[in-house]
């Protein structure tokens, strides 16, 4: 396939999304760190961090579960997505349609780019939650799923989503340069929010800091009911709430770009800075907020998280611009993921326009404030919808020719759609979707399962369906 590579990527726009990376474009290490760390230290830490506290988990389940899920996750982008990545250097769409063909791809680049943009969305909420605030123009979760704020702020989340977009439509670089020019500021004010809230709830220890804690909890579940999220659950989310991204193979299109393996230990600053510590400081913003301004929480109505007036009662201005930044840093490269699977869609899409599309889906998204108060149900989701198609890849990659079995079978075999892959990935999601919606399964107790099941199913069906074309392996 090396041949397969031009010395330009006049074509793409420099992106190569259907050609390998060339050398001359491979990036350092320090490239991805900085991504990383923006990405993950991020719009998303101001709205999940509290809705643990909000969920009834511990303190302790917090900071132990976190660190194991997240070193969980830390290995899984090393070990399973570089290796592969760095191997073939081409997007998971070109991948998938080499694999799976281009018909059955183009349904999938569909689901993909819409579960991207739907999470980007988010984070164009989480963004105008903060650029609201200096107008008096405040984030409300209406009770309706796809409800709409008050007017003025669904201005706001279309202009914040129109920035996004166009830094995404810039292109890689674009998104890199501007993750590593906010991530090191962005990962003091998350320091900062702890350190404040810890003051104002006037902590002595960490017995002290427990007991308030807990108390948080209970003044939570008094207005929004009892809940609970035990040590297993954090640590299951913590290492998949980005399935899509390792299991599920969609950062080869980032890692393509590396010119080392050890580009796949950049994740570790965003976990470990982004899903640990901004978790942890952006809960105790909760927490310290319902024993500063109690009366904000009035007993007859529920307690939703507002990420841009956490951070305004704690650090004033910075804690705004902070919120407004990290909202950025999170969508630009998910809506960079949603323009390359709305492009596999239609090839002959420049990556721009694709980019664009995306962009308006998410900001369509972002004016729906409930969508983002969703975040641990979706995130678990749409893991367990694209995740397993990295199983397919990870088989396709490792074991089709050790089992005498053609790889890249659909453009070997010239077929729109290769129906091992159909199979092999609509059967575990559909009964996964059923136990996720119907029988109350936590979401991403199902991602590793469905990954499993679609690895040994596309293995299986393909010795059977290979059979019968005459496939030079």
């Amino acid at each position: 396939m090396a041949d397969q590579a031009s010395t330009s990527g006049e074509s793409s726009g420099g992106e190569f999304e259907r050609e390998p990376v060339p050398k001359s474009a491979l990036l350092g290490d320090g490239k991805f760190w900085g991504m990383y760390a923006g990405e993950h230290c991020a719009g998303t830490e101001f709205m999940i961090g509290p809705l643990f506290l909000a969920a009834g988990a511990s303190l302790q389940d917090v900071f132990v579960g976190l660190l194991l899920g997240n070193l969980l996750a830390v290995l899984t982008w090393r070990y399973l997505v570089a290796p592969i990545a760095l191997s073939k250097r081409l997007t998971l769409y070109y991948q998938l349609e080499r694999i799976a063909g281009g018909s059955l791809v183009k349904l999938y680049n569909v689901v993909n780019g819409v579960l991207f943009c739907f999470l980007a969305g988010a984070m164009i909420t989480v963004s105008a939650s903060a650029v609201g605030i200096p107008f008096n123009v405040f984030y409300e979760v209406p009770s309706e799923t796809f409800g709409l704020g008050a007017p003025s702020f669904t201005l706001i989340c279309v202009l914040v989503g129109v920035v996004i977009t166009a830094v995404a439509a810039g292109g890689y670089e674009r998104v890199a340069r501007m993750a590593n020019l906010a991530a090191p500021w962005m990962i003091v004010v998350f320091a900062s929010c702890g350190v404040v809230s810890l003051g104002q709830m006037e902590v002595s220890g960490w017995g002290d800091l427990t007991q308030k804690w807990d108390e948080a909890i209970a003044f939570v579940q008094a207005r929004n009911g009892e809940n609970a999220f035990p040590f297993w659950q954090i640590v299951v989310f913590a290492w998949l709430c980005n399935g899509a991204m390792h299991f599920g193979m969609a950062d080869l299109s980032i890692f393509r770009f590396a010119k080392n393996k050890s580009a796949g230990w950049a994740p570790a600053i965003g976990m470990f800075l982004g899903h640990y510590m901004a978790w942890i400081a952006a809960g105790l913003l909760l927490a310290a907020s319902m024993r500063v301004s109690t009366d904000a929480y009035p007993l007859d109505a529920g307690v939703s998280v507002n990420p841009g007036l956490l951070t305004w009662d704690a650090i004033g201005w910075t804690g705004i611009l902070c919120v407004v930044i990290a909202g950025w840093t999170t969508a630009n490269p998910t809506i960079y993921r949603a323009g390359l699977a709305f492009q596999g869609v239609a090839p002959w899409m420049p990556r721009v326009l694709a980019t664009i599309i995306a962009g308006a889906v998410a900001t369509a998204a972002g004016i729906f404030p409930n969508l983002s108060a969703k975040l641990l149900d979706f995130v678990g989701t749409y893991g367990t919808v694209l995740g397993p198609m990295g199983a397919i890849i990870f088989v396709d990659f490792y074991l089709m020719k050790r089992f005498g079995l053609a790889d890249e079978y659909a453009a070997r075999a010239g077929s729109g759609i290769n129906p091992a892959v159909l199979l092999a990935w609509g059967l575990p999601v559909l009964v996964a979707l059923y136990l996720i919606y119907w029988q109350g399964l936590f979401a991403a107790y199902a991602v590793i399962p469905c990954w499993l099941t679609c690895g040994v199913l596309y293995l299986l069906i393909s010795k059977f369906t290979q059979s019968k074309l005459p496939v030079d392996a």
